[in-house]
């Protein structure tokens, strides 16, 4: 690809963020918009969907679409799966109903004339169907939210780059990759300015679709990255995470790049997704994490929060090989692995740990194919404790 389509692909838009319906009404008929991605994730955390004309969306489906249920119901390969109450080959792969979400009518910057509409699925009776990870995190929010409280997430990411397009890596049967970079660049600044390339397009297309990033480095392995972000409400940060997902690959692949999110692409090369999660009291505004200067004890609620989590977490199988690099890769005599479902203050050899003197607690789980779902099971635990 040319560098002056990549450069273009890196300019802003006249829009840019999240629309409103009738701000999406009104690029559409002034041809800014010409395409609409209403999208669905998966159980893998990846958006499914269609891309649809925009002006037949604005007409016709704007209260809903239809996708087949096997969405919800297949491998990683995408092969239908069964055991499925939802859909199987012997009731027959049905219709879903997919309902726009219609606060997340999203400009994608990397896709000129695109925005991304995430969107939530029913069934035939037009039931919200409760398997839907964005329904499951809806459910547990909703139950905090009886109690007054709300749930606010800081998401951060690892992945790794490669050199070469998805294609060549394929081709190569995915032996012999090179990554990006070749040394430890842990913290650095001096990155190769390929690197550096790709980290002010996507720091670009993310701030242009609404979802910002916080920060960005190199960690120590060769070619791996992790960015991070803002806190905030916990399905504005779930839904922002699928889009800085979308926007990684597609980006990376502009530039002649492979990125994997596996959570082992290598042996020794480990890569997490970690969850700052804290709890907020609505009434007063009050982070329910919080100590005072002279309390060592955690408050009862963080206390009960985390023992809610480590009774869960089995659950979600942070641990389970292969998916676990940070606790099976790593020497286990090295400080930094972890080997059960462990809690502590500030200790990275724990699963769970208390930070910023106890005002919130950190996950670190390895499985990056969940989005929301790693939430939910966070936030459930607290729920449920």
């Amino acid at each position: 690809m040319s560098d002056q389509t990549v450069k273009r692909s890196c300019q802003a838009p006249h829009l840019s963020g999240l629309l409103s319906p009738d701000e999406l009404r009104a690029a559409v008929h002034s041809g800014e918009i010409t395409t609409v991605m209403l999208t669905v994730p998966d159980m893998m955390g990846r958006l499914k969907g269609k891309r649809l004309s925009a002006s037949v969306f604005l007409d016709r489906m704007l209260a809903k679409s239809e996708a087949c249920a096997y969405i919800l119901a297949t491998d990683v390969d995408m092969t239908p799966l069964e055991g499925f109450d939802l859909t199987g080959w012997d009731d027959g792969y049905g219709d879903l109903s997919v309902i726009p979400s219609q606060d997340t009518i999203r400009v994608l910057p990397y896709l000129p004339g695109a925005v991304l509409i995430h969107a939530d699925v029913a069934d035939e009776d037009g039931k919200l169907l409760e398997i839907a990870p964005r329904h499951m995190l809806r459910t547990q929010l909703d139950k905090l939210a009886a109690l007054g409280l709300e749930v606010r997430v800081g998401l951060e990411s690892e992945f790794v780059l490669y050199q070469g397009s998805p294609l060549q890596a394929h081709t190569a049967r995915y032996r012999g990759l090179q990554p990006v970079a070749f040394h430890n660049l842990d913290y650095a600044l001096d990155h190769p300015p390929a690197l550096t390339d790709f980290f002010q397009h996507l720091e670009d297309a993310l701030h242009g679709a609404g979802a910002p990033v916080e920060s960005v480095k190199t960690e120590g392995t060769p070619g791996q990255l992790e960015i991070a972000f803002p806190h905030g409400p916990a399905m504005t940060a779930c839904d922002a995470y699928t889009v800085y997902k979308h926007a990684v690959r597609h980006i990376a692949q502009r530039r002649g790049m492979t990125p994997t999110f596996m959570a082992a692409p290598q042996t020794g090369i480990g890569s997490g997704l970690h969850i700052h999660l804290s709890l907020l009291d609505v009434a007063d505004y009050r982070n329910t994490f919080a100590t005072r200067p002279d309390e060592e004890e955690l408050p009862e609620t963080m206390q009960r929060a985390i023992a809610g989590l480590i009774s869960a977490m089995p659950y979600l199988a942070p641990l389970y090989a292969p998916h676990a690099p940070r606790h099976a890769a790593r020497d286990r005599r090295t400080s930094q692995a972890r080997h059960g479902y462990r809690a502590g203050a500030g200790v990275p050899p724990c699963l769970i740990t208390s930070v910023h003197d106890y005002r919130a607690y950190h996950t670190a789980k390895a499985r990056q194919v969940f989005d929301h779902l790693p939430v939910v099971l966070d936030v459930e635990a607290d729920t449920n404790s």
